[in-house]
């Protein structure tokens, strides 16, 4: 039997905790294994196979980026408690390394990818040294500042011909199915490395930081070291579904690679499915994406009005997010992050 140093059972299906004075029903297990490996197989071979139609592959290809990107936010903010706004910086400097290497180097997106992902780990490891002197919002400021910086200075580059953009010119261009397992293969292995990571030691760390850091400093957890393990393992991640996302659209400008508009969509994702939760950036993601679409057809800005007027909702009515209400109404947690020992 296994508990979480308070009584707890397990059965088939589910392991459960007490947490208060009610029991939690933890989905984790071999039967949830069991289910992912299903889901995503299937993914793998009606992919593989062109069993989808060119619209819904390119739907299930935007789901798995943003999924990558609102997990990876979500890992930083929700478990952490470092809210950044200028997650952008890791996408521009991620598409414009794609660009550059295929374009003006002639060279194969992998290589591409490659760069933009060293290059942003790098920058991370900069920055990191300027933003953990801050705290709350300061941080957040901070980071979207750094993000304008950097699209004002990509504007003024002749190097990436300024503000006319560049395109990707990787020879032989992947299909759409080809750019789409590339999507699916990083989403997966996005949320693998959070859900281990969270269920680590380190993981413990985070969730002490993000509730009280100096409390959590005082019991022996390294901040400093926690913060930077997640900042640069985020930028990674968050470079590489930048990367995947130009190498799928083809081209790149400094006012779309280092908009805030990425951060709107990161935050409504995380938002709407719930923060701090493993399935809350999935189902978040898959709605986004479906309401991004037809939302589209609207005139002008109403896109981003409706949206809006989304979140403020699920702010005021579903204040845990989707994912995070029904956990809380119904008792129970989906890939619970809390480690458990054994008797």
């Amino acid at each position: 039997m296994k508990k979480l140093d308070i009584f707890g059972r397990k059965n088939a299906n589910t392991k459960s905790i007490t947490s208060g004075l009610k029991q939690v029903r933890v989905l984790d297990g071999m039967p949830m294994l069991i289910a992912c490996i299903v889901i995503v197989a299937a993914l793998y071979v009606l992919g593989a196979a062109g069993v989808l139609n060119s619209n819904t592959q390119r739907y299930l290809l935007k789901i798995f980026l943003y999924c990558t990107l609102g997990s990876m936010w979500n890992l930083m903010s929700g478990y952490t408690g470092m809210t950044s706004l200028g997650q952008q910086t890791f996408i521009g400097l991620a598409g414009y390394s794609l660009t550059v290497m295929t374009a003006t180097y002639a060279m194969s997106y992998w290589v591409g990818f490659l760069a933009g992902t060293v290059i942003s780990a790098i920058v991370s490891l900069i920055l990191a040294i300027i933003l953990f002197r801050m705290r709350g919002m300061y941080f957040a400021v901070a980071t979207w500042v750094i993000a304008e910086a950097l699209r004002t200075f990509f504007t003024s580059w002749k190097f990436v011909r300024q503000g006319a953009g560049m395109t990707v010119a990787a020879r032989p261009y992947p299909s759409t199915t080809t750019i789409y397992l590339i999507a699916l293969t990083l989403c997966i292995i996005a949320l693998v490395v959070i859900y281990f990571l969270l269920k680590s030691k380190v993981g413990l760390g985070l969730t002490a930081m993000r509730d009280d850091a100096d409390a959590a400093s005082s019991v022996g957890v390294d901040i400093f070291k926690s913060k930077l393990l997640v900042f640069v393992i985020c930028a990674i991640f968050t470079a590489l579904a930048g990367g995947v996302f130009y190498l799928n659209k083809g081209s790149i400008y400094p006012a779309g690679g280092f908009g805030i508009s990425w951060t709107v969509s990161i935050v409504f994702i995380v938002i709407i499915g719930g923060i701090g939760t493993m399935a809350g950036p999935v189902l978040g993601s898959i709605i986004y994406v479906i309401l991004e679409e037809q939302l589209a057809k609207l005139p002008g800005g109403w896109t981003n009005i409706v949206l809006g007027l989304i979140a403020i909702l699920v702010i005021l009515f579903l204040p845990d997010g989707i994912v995070g209400t029904l956990q809380k109404k119904f008792n129970f947690e989906i890939l619970s992050q809390k480690r458990f020992s054994k008797e």
